[in-house]
């Protein structure tokens, strides 16, 4: 089973090296890893997505939250999660196609970003399901080339993962 691991660390270089070795270390992939700077700069807010039971996410979070630059970490519960992805997806799109291709992105919420004459280029922020099924639709027409970021995520409701008082 797939587990989505938020976890709040410090925004220092080398801070991404230490929490992607203790994964190595320990023999997990990292299915998904997407970083960014949260409200206050001076925390980063890691989104890891890995595949396996309970037990090894229990593990992964004890040695996560045993790391110097870790400042929280939580599972996410994915009914109780919104998570997306970002994907830029270069389409063939010329003699005839171009307007099939722009109703599919019409159809299921695709900005078009550039055009030239024989590409459409897309934006789509949306779930991995969703995404996949954009793949799908799209491959008849000749995908060109993909790009996706990691899966972001965030708790449903008025909860929010903050850090603690550090002292």
């Amino acid at each position: 089973m797939k587990y989505t691991i938020s976890v709040l660390v410090e925004n220092h270089a080398g801070v991404l090296s230490k929490v992607s070795g203790l994964f190595s270390r320990r023999g997990f992939n990292i299915e998904s890893l997407a970083v960014g700077v949260t409200e206050d700069t001076s925390i980063s807010r890691m989104t890891i997505v890995v595949d396996g039971d309970e037990y090894i996410v229990e593990q992964l979070e004890k040695q996560l939250n045993k790391l110097i630059p870790v400042i929280k970490v939580k599972t996410l519960v994915p009914a109780e999660t919104i998570a997306r992805t970002l994907s830029i997806i270069k389409v063939a799109a010329g003699n005839g196609k171009r307007e099939d291709v722009m109703r599919i992105s019409e159809l299921m919420g695709a900005r078009i970003v550039d055009v030239t004459r024989s590409t459409l280029t897309l934006e789509f922020a949306d779930t991995i399901e969703r995404t996949e099924t954009l793949e799908t639709l799209l491959k008849p027409y000749g995908v060109k080339e993909i790009v996706r970021t990691g899966i972001i995520a965030l708790e449903k409701g008025p909860n929010a993962l903050r850090p603690t008082k550090r002292e």
